[in-house]
């Protein structure tokens, strides 16, 4: 409880105090729910992403070893310096309950053909198409990572928000102000009865004079 005066302006500013802190607590009860439902939500897609991203590093690395016993390692690394690929990771923003969330695109600009397709193993196509693939589900895996760590973050500062009011600020202000009130129902009744106590002072003393 806090240490203050029990008086009607007191009484009040707290009434109104502990209002505002109900509302806070409503608002951020809201607010850790929906970053929670967010937050599981993103953790279904990252194992699903991780996943995926597991099987097209499998996959590509199976076409380069199957291109590798097809063509000779040394003919494989020649065409591997002969490929010329642009990529660009553009990295953007969307914001969930005011966190601060990354979007990542991955692009990719071909300038083919990189080599002569005479001689050359399908592994080879099959190997470069695969760690593109792998390297945008990288990505993308990489955006879930940062968005839950950046959640759970944000979550965990709104659940010590949530508490403080809920165990300590709101039942402070609500036993301050029930004391107030209690105090200065007090006061109105010992008003009440020393003011009868002089209005029979006075009516005695009146007929006392007649």
């Amino acid at each position: 409880m806090r240490n203050v005066a029990p008086t009607k302006t007191n009484l009040l500013t707290l009434k109104h105090e502990l209002k505002f802190a109900q509302l806070g607590y409503e608002l951020l009860d809201q607010k850790r729910n929906i970053l929670i439902i967010e937050l599981l939500n993103l953790v279904d897609q990252a194992v699903d992403f991780q996943d995926r991203v597991d099987k097209s590093l499998f996959q590509a690395f199976r076409s380069f070893e199957e291109a590798t016993l097809a063509m000779g390692k040394r003919k494989v690394v020649n065409l591997s310096s002969a490929v010329n690929i642009d990529t660009e990771i553009i990295i953007k923003h969307r914001k969930i309950m005011g966190v601060a969330l990354p979007v990542v695109d991955t692009n990719f600009v071909d300038y083919s053909p990189f080599y002569s397709p005479l001689g050359t193993s399908f592994w080879i196509d099959s190997s470069v198409t695969g760690f593109k693939q792998a390297l945008e589900l990288m990505g993308k895996l990489a955006e879930l990572k940062i968005s839950i760590m950046r959640l759970a973050q944000e979550v965990r500062k709104t659940i010590r928000k949530v508490n403080a009011l809920e165990k300590m600020a709101i039942p402070q202000l609500s036993e301050t102000v029930d004391y107030i009130k209690n105090r200065l129902e007090e006061n109105e009744r010992d008003m009440f009865v020393l003011m009868k106590m002089v209005k029979d002072r006075l009516e005695k003393k009146k007929k006392g004079e007649t």
